[in-house]
């Protein structure tokens, strides 16, 4: 093999790598960081789409209070983010026509 298409199939690896390996590594990163930044009181959405604030937390689980009363474990692992929803405005009564 030529040493031109030795240099071309390390580029692509490197290529590959830049474009691939390093990205996930990253994201990687950050997911290790968000679950060890976890904090009793955080508004979490978990990997099934369920959302709720966490109320305990345990090496690898989580207690999650989904509504008023339920409580559940899950998985730290399980958690895909920290939300940060704003609450939401009041409803505004508009008068009914002819008032």
């Amino acid at each position: 093999m030529s040493s031109l298409g030795f240099l071309i199939i390390i580029v692509a690896f490197a290529l590959l790598w830049f474009m691939f390996v390093r990205p996930q590594k990253k994201r990687q990163v950050a997911q290790q960081q968000m679950l060890g930044d976890l904090r009793i009181g955080d508004e979490v959405l978990t990997a099934g789409g369920m959302y709720g604030r966490v109320t305990r937390l345990d090496d690898d689980v989580v207690t999650v209070e989904a509504a008023p009363g339920l409580e559940l474990r899950i998985a730290r692992r399980a958690i895909a983010g920290v939300t940060h929803d704003e609450p939401a405005a009041e409803p505004v009564e508009e008068d009914p026509p002819g008032q």
